[in-house]
């Protein structure tokens, strides 16, 4: 008796188990389940592969800080950077615009020159850094409803079963119903990381914004005053002003007065 009963509730087991039901829900149900897992496959993909990029130039940007400046010149401090840097690739934008502006047939403000020419490189950095968010962006806003797309068609099919059937009967419905309830559950499983993701890659790209747009205004007074401004590297003190010395007065022999600064 005991195998009987363990026979039936594998017999149950098969009927209704996932597999069972995405058999049940056909090509459309398997052709939705294939859509959620493609976003969910590009939606891992494009979250690890921008951690490499950001903590990339977030390291260029800590070595920056701490050896660029020592540098006599601009052209030597990026010959140390690395090839591909992005903060290699502002400099070598400034520079080269500096080069740009003596050619210039029409009287341009150098500041305005070069500060437009560092604008555009900010943005295109920010611009590769940004690539593939919006992928993120658009799964986490229409995974669910891929999702629920197939919850759909999984309960029309239950309402048929019940009608062909003539009564509601658990076997009729159960897959159908089963089968709804996975797309949903997946379709949040889809959404969930992607929105994670998304958020938690746009704010460390502001971040690394902020510290491109200062290294850019660096740059910039650097070459506005032929080297005089520049930022203190670590390790060394910055300039102090020295105040002028206080004026002295002596008494000249014939009773004048000298007055020695």
């Amino acid at each position: 008796m005991s195998t009987t009963i363990l026979a039936a509730g594998a017999s149950a087991a098969d009927n209704f188990g996932f597999m069972n039901a995405m058999k049940q829900g056909g090509p459309v149900t398997w052709t939705t389940a294939a859509i959620l897992t493609i976003f969910l496959f590009f939606t891992l993909y494009i979250l690890f592969t921008k951690l490499f990029e950001q903590q990339k130039i977030i390291n260029q940007g800590r070595r920056v800080r701490a050896t660029f400046w020592n540098a006599n010149s601009l052209r030597e401090g990026a010959a140390k950077l690395e090839k591909n840097s992005a903060y290699k690739q502002i400099v070598d934008d400034g520079i080269e615009a500096q080069e740009q502006h003596s050619r210039l047939t029409d009287p341009v403000e150098a500041h305005d020159w070069l500060h437009g020419s560092l604008q555009r490189s900010e943005a295109a950095i920010n611009s590769q850094l940004g690539g593939g968010l919006a992928f993120l962006a658009t799964v986490g806003a229409t995974a669910p409803f891929v999702g629920l797309f197939g919850t759909v068609l999984g309960i029309y099919r239950a309402l048929i079963g019940i009608g062909q059937a003539g009564q509601a009967s658990i076997d009729k419905v159960a897959g159908p119903v089963g089968e709804s309830l996975i797309m949903t559950a997946f379709g949040l499983v889809v959404a969930v990381p992607a929105v994670l993701a998304f958020n938690f890659l746009q704010r460390r790209n502001k971040g690394i914004a902020e510290h491109l747009s200062a290294f850019s205004n660096d740059v910039l007074g650097y070459l506005a005053s032929n080297g005089a401004v520049r930022p203190v590297a670590p390790g060394k003190k910055a300039p102090t002003a020295t105040a002028p010395k206080p004026a002295t007065t002596t008494a000249g022999q014939a009773g004048g007065v000298q007055t020695r600064v």
